[in-house]
Order: C-alpha cells, then structure tokens, then sequence
C-alpha cells in the first residue's frame, strides 16, 4: 500500500468505476471580446460538448488540427483549466468541484507530460531535489527511502544516477523529456496526461520515448490519454482514437476501425495527408478555407464550412456522435 494513502482513495478502491475516467458533455469556455471597441463579451468554446470514456489500462489517442481544443481538455481534466459545464468523473467520482486538498488528491492520481520538458522543469535545482521534494510533499515513501526510490525511477526511464545531481539544462531534449517521464511517474498516479509529449523530439528520439511510454504503462499498470497531431505516433501507441474538430469530438473508434475505415469526412481528409511511401498513392483530400474560430463556431455541423459532402441540411441541423457500427462513433448524417 502507498505510504500515506488517504482515506477518500481507500474507499474508492473500494467503489472503484468500471471506468477510469468518464466526461459527459464537458465545456470549457473562455471570455473573449467583440473587438477593441466592442461592448459585447463573446466566449470563446475551445471545448465544447465533449462526451467519451477511458478504461483502466487503455491508451486513448486525440487528435486534432492545432486549435480545435484537445490540449485544453486535457488541462481541464487535471484540473489546471476548469470546466465551464458538465461532468468529469474520475473512478466514479465527479471531480470538478474540487478544491484544496481533494485536488491535491486527485492530481496525485492524474499526471501531465507536457510538450516543452524545458519550459516545465524548474531550471534553479536538481533533477534530484526537484524529485525528492514532489515524494516529500505526497508522502509518496518514507523519508530514508526517497534516495533509492528516485533511483529507480531514473533507471527506469533510462537515464544514470549521476543524472540525479544535473541541473534541466545539462540535458538533451529526450533526456529532458524522460526527466519529465519521471516526474510523472513518481507519484505512482494511474492515469498520465501526455500532451504532444514527443512532438518537440527528432523521429529516433521520438521512437524512443514512445516504446518506453509503453513499457512503463505496463510495468506500472497505467492508464494514457495521449494528445498529438501526429497520426503516425497515435497510431503506434494507442488502443482508441477520438477525432476533434473545433472543441468537439467528430469521430471515435478503435485504433484498427478508424484506420482502416474512417467514416468522418474529417477523418479522411486527415489521413489522405498522411505520407506515403508507396506507388499507388491515396488521393489527397483539400480542405477549403481555415478552421472556423471559436468565437464564431457555425450553426449546423461546425465541419459544413469545410466539407466536401455538405449540404443545406448539414447547414441547418448538428449531427449527433452516433454508434454507427460496434464501437465505432462518427458525428456525420451521412457517415
């Protein structure tokens, strides 16, 4: 049993959800301006109406143009960003009203891998002091055993123990990103947050990183919403995929449905971009115009603008995220 355990967390083990994690229509709005001399406040819906679930265990991909919310969700899950409306339910517990220690609790348990390792490491101490205090401040172990706990998490995420004594800036940029990866980890949370963890790494370094993300979920029995633009990376590490489209989700299914059968417009479009090294090239599907912003989001399905398939209807009337097939959603009349 973790040292220190608190007894909120002993009784949800005892009523733990079948789900991990749970959102139910979640919004997250922000307030935004009609202009410099405007009078009218506007709210700008980076998400909005986001329903999906995580099993314990599971690898859930979001992907996305940059803009259409999926690194605000992920905020507004651990919390850093509050949700404007709806649910989020975290092993049967709605934690969007928490506050003081329940938080502190709860992000015990949710973790976040940012994308910059630079800009989210304190530059001042030590990978060692930085980490001895995060096990201090959650009672992660006992005091004496914080050394060789720290250790092993650096070995772990495959870096030395003279590393424990480095300041961020006498890394690589990989090497950062595993310290991130440690961080993370020392807490023993169950759920990891990684927001295009590997998109600022070259590809190698980037491999890397993704095949010791998979080790370690399954050493460490974790559970990764994991946020990238890239579907390649999505692709190699996830087991679900949900599709974002301004702040919404547009399509979502397993990792072998959804690219072996995109059934979103969207979707397809995206994949037709994907690179090819073969002679019989898929045909690339261009989108017209730019992303619509979300201070001005269409009526009708907010895809419509873009869309090659449209039409007066899809205008005039939002199409709901339906089971088209056996665990397979799409958001289109027409899907």
């Amino acid at each position: 049993m973790r040292f220190g355990i608190s007894l909120r967390r002993r009784l949800t083990n005892l009523t733990s959800s079948p789900h991990l994690l749970e959102l139910k229509n979640m919004k997250t709005y922000f307030s935004g301006s009609g202009g410099l001399l405007s009078r009218n406040k506007q709210q700008v819906k980076a998400v909005d109406g986001v329903s999906f679930h995580l099993k314990k265990g599971e690898t859930l991909g979001i992907v996305g143009e940059s803009g259409c919310g999926k690194s605000t969700m992920g905020r507004t899950i651990i919390q850093l960003e509050k949700a404007t409306d709806g649910l989020i339910s975290f092993e049967g517990e709605e934690i969007n009203q928490y506050k003081g220690k329940q938080l502190r609790g709860i992000r015990q348990d949710m973790q976040m891998i940012f994308q910059d390792p630079f800009g989210s490491l304190n530059p001042r101490i030590t990978v060692g002091s930085m980490l001895t205090e995060i096990i201090k401040v959650h009672k992660v172990v006992p005091a004496d055993q914080s050394k060789s706990y720290i250790l092993k998490l650096l070995d772990d995420v495959g870096l030395q123990p003279d590393h424990f004594w480095r300041y961020p800036h006498e890394f690589s940029g990989g090497q950062r990103q595993r310290v991130s990866i440690a961080r993370a980890l020392a807490v023993k949370p169950k759920l990891i947050i990684c927001d295009e963890a590997v998109s600022a790494l070259d590809v190698s370094v980037q491999a890397q990183v993704l095949n010791l993300l998979k080790r370690l979920k399954s050493e460490y029995e974790l559970t990764y919403l994991f946020i990238s633009h890239d579907l390649s990376v999505v692709k190699h590490i996830s087991d679900r995929v949900a599709v974002m489209y301004l702040g919404t989700i547009v399509e979502l299914a397993s990792k072998d449905q959804l690219y072996n059968k995109p059934r979103h417009p969207y979707t397809e479009a995206l994949f037709s971009a994907i690179p090819e090294v073969t002679i019989n090239k898929k045909k690339r599907i261009l989108l017209k115009g730019d992303i619509p912003s979300p201070l001005n989001i269409p009526s009708g399905c907010r895809f419509h603008t873009r869309c090659p398939m449209a039409t007066d209807y899809c205008k005039a009337e939002q199409p709901e995220l339906r089971e088209i097939e056996p665990g397979h959603f799409s958001a289109c009349h027409y899907s």
